[in-house]
């Protein structure tokens, strides 16, 4: 009797994933985390209208989800002065960037990216049979010259680019990234994670240029928006690139709860501005505690705070280590030079007290 037969290239992935969860490392340690700082969550929830939204939504919830999103989409369209047909709402970002390498890369396919970046985006690459090839960041911030390079050295078909960034919190200004996008060679789709803009200064975020082929740019409700459980992302883009996620997507994705708590989230701005002062008093004052402890804290334009531990990776991982045996749940970057810090999401103050009070504990464990 026989198994599956998986194909020769799922049988040469490894069997890992991109991120192992909280809830799995609680499960492991038998005890619940009491600061939950790690995961990039807006720690500051919802707005009080989507919550109203999905409560309602559930009595309907016997209903799949409107395959075309329609009311969403419109809402988006209208939001950034875009076409209907130039948007595409998936299961977040995480969703939706599966579904273009599916569209686009092939086995043996080159795509670029970040040495550090993202790497839900390299799982999907190599899920899909890609080519990765990586440039390393330069002064923690990535480098739009090395992936523009690279990209045209390969024949890339993709090029992946995050501002602001994650793991680092950085960003690049406008006209860079725009600059970069005037730069793609012919045949490079590139990719522009904006998963954190909401977070950013004026003048982080290139105009949108719905017309052009070149860009692709995603953002998502997981973040200020506080429903990354809800798990509702959209990309913007030319017309006929969005057409073809129809050849490819979950048609059923989305959830009739979920597409109700967006709809109503994206209409409450007070409480997207009000959620985006609270992260600025957050990382203001994860600087102050990383500070107090002889840490440095990197500029960021994003709702974490990635704090430089002044040594190396295996200090850093101790540091690490040292927080979760003490019950606080963050993460760092996962290469040299960037896997020196950790980072910290910004959270109300009684989470980040949890911090204040633990982390110099982790540092005198992870010297000692």
């Amino acid at each position: 009797m026989t198994g599956p037969r998986f194909t020769p290239l799922v049988d040469s992935l490894p069997a890992t994933v991109p991120f192992v969860g909280p809830e799995t490392l609680e499960r492991g340690r038998g005890r619940p985390f009491r600061a939950r700082l790690g995961a990039n969550e807006s720690l500051f929830g919802p707005s009080p209208k989507a919550v109203a939204a999905m409560q309602a939504a559930v009595r309907e919830v016997w209903k799949y989800g409107d395959a075309q999103n329609h009311e969403l989409r419109l809402a988006l369209a209208e939001a950034h002065g875009v076409a209907p047909d130039c948007i595409m709402v998936g299961e977040g970002i995480d969703g939706l960037l599966g579904y273009l390498v599916r569209l686009v890369v092939g086995p043996g396919d080159a795509v670029v990216t970040s040495e550090g970046a993202y790497p839900t985006f390299n799982y999907h690459v190599v899920g899909f049979g890609g080519a990765l090839h990586k440039v390393p960041y330069r002064d923690d911030h990535e480098d739009p010259d090395a992936l523009i390079g690279k990209a045209a050295e390969l024949g890339a078909k993709l090029v992946y680019l995050s501002n602001p960034d994650n793991p680092m919190g950085t960003w690049l200004p406008a006209g860079r990234v725009q600059a970069m996008i005037e730069a793609v060679p012919e045949g490079t789709l590139m990719v522009l994670d904006e998963a954190y803009v909401e977070f950013a200064p004026d003048g982080t975020a290139p105009a949108i240029d719905p017309e052009d082929p070149r860009v692709i740019r995603f953002r998502t409700f997981s973040k200020i928006h506080g429903l990354a459980g809800a798990r509702v992302g959209y990309a913007i883009a030319a017309a006929p690139l969005i057409a073809a996620f129809e050849k490819v997507r979950n048609h059923f994705g989305m959830c009739r709860i979920s597409q109700a708590g967006a709809l109503a989230s994206l209409a409450d701005t007070a409480w997207l501005a009000e959620v985006k002062a609270q992260v600025a008093e957050g990382r203001a004052m994860i600087a102050r505690i990383a500070e107090a402890h002889g840490l440095t804290p990197l500029p960021s334009a994003t709702n974490f705070v990635t704090v430089d531990c002044g040594a190396d990776g295996d200090f850093a991982r101790r540091v690490l280590a040292e927080l979760t045996e003490r019950d606080v749940f963050v993460r760092m970057p996962g290469v040299a030079p960037l896997d020196r810090c950790i980072r910290i999401a910004a959270g109300p103050e009684d989470q980040l007290a949890v911090l204040a009070e633990e982390l110099p504990k982790a540092l005198a464990a992870a010297r000692g």
